[in-house]
């Protein structure tokens, strides 16, 4: 029993890790669309 709590424990924590490992890159890429489009636009 403890193993299938052991691997749902780092099944969650590795789909956190993902997460947070994701989200600054979106971010950035976000900023950079619409720093983009800001450079577009004034053109």
């Amino acid at each position: 029993m403890w193993v299938l709590a052991l691997e749902a424990g780092l099944a969650v924590g590795l789909f956190l890790f993902i997460i947070w490992w994701t989200l600054p890159k979106k971010k950035k890429n976000d900023n950079s669309i619409k720093e983009t489009n800001k450079d577009s636009e004034s053109e």
